[in-house]
């Protein structure tokens, strides 16, 4: 059994961490997911703890659990997978900012770390953002897509959330070297991470 964390925060896609959990299980992996507030506003924790039959994490301290969350979840997660990955998220990341539960339990573990961002396209392409990207990357942390495809915004851009087979396909290569999954059902946009040849459009 491989010990997935599965961080969620505060971005449209994260209503994908249902069918992510989903298919984590499917390929034998137990799924712990810590939730940012920002994340309760799309997706309810509920949902997300019936699907892996475990408690969801959403505060630094908790009540339910006698032991130091973050540093227990730290130690035994194989992976930390946080997807979708926000802007925020990702800058907090790259400056050491351990402001909340999940900002701290990536900082004090040793697992490998792989980020799916989401956003909006001229937020995915801003200086500050590739910049933390890239300090993030230099640090050994990986990314998977993101993927062009319809955003919330109302573009057709760069920005979506990579396709939910491609994220568990990249985890498992992270979490358990030459472990294959299971074929995906459908293919995947997560490859097409490279700026639109024209300006974005706008769905009528």
């Amino acid at each position: 059994m491989i010990e997935i964390v599965l961080g969620v925060t505060g971005s449209i896609g994260a209503y994908k961490a249902a069918d992510l959990v989903r298919r984590l299980r499917e390929q034998d992996c137990a799924v712990t997911c810590v939730m940012t507030k920002e994340a309760r506003e799309f997706i309810a924790p509920l949902t997300l703890e019936v699907l892996s039959e475990r408690p969801v994490y959403t505060d630094l301290f908790s009540g339910r659990d006698p032991h130091v969350v973050h540093t227990r979840l730290a130690d035994q997660a194989k992976l930390v997978l946080i997807a979708p990955a926000t802007a925020n998220l990702i800058g907090k990341l790259a400056h050491g900012i351990a402001d909340d539960l999940l900002t701290c339990l990536v900082l004090a573990t040793k697992a490998p770390l792989l980020l799916a961002p989401a956003m909006n396209v001229h937020m995915y392409h801003h200086p500050t953002v590739q910049d933390n990207i890239r300090a993030l990357r230099k640090l050994g942390h990986r990314f998977i897509g993101p993927a062009v495809g319809s955003l919330a915004c109302g573009y057709e851009a760069i920005g979506h959330l990579a396709e939910v087979d491609e994220i568990v396909k990249a985890a498992l290569q992270l979490a358990a070297p030459g472990r294959q999954s299971s074929p995906p059902a459908r293919s995947s946009q997560a490859k097409a991470t490279r700026r639109p040849s024209r300006a974005p459009k706008r769905r009528r």
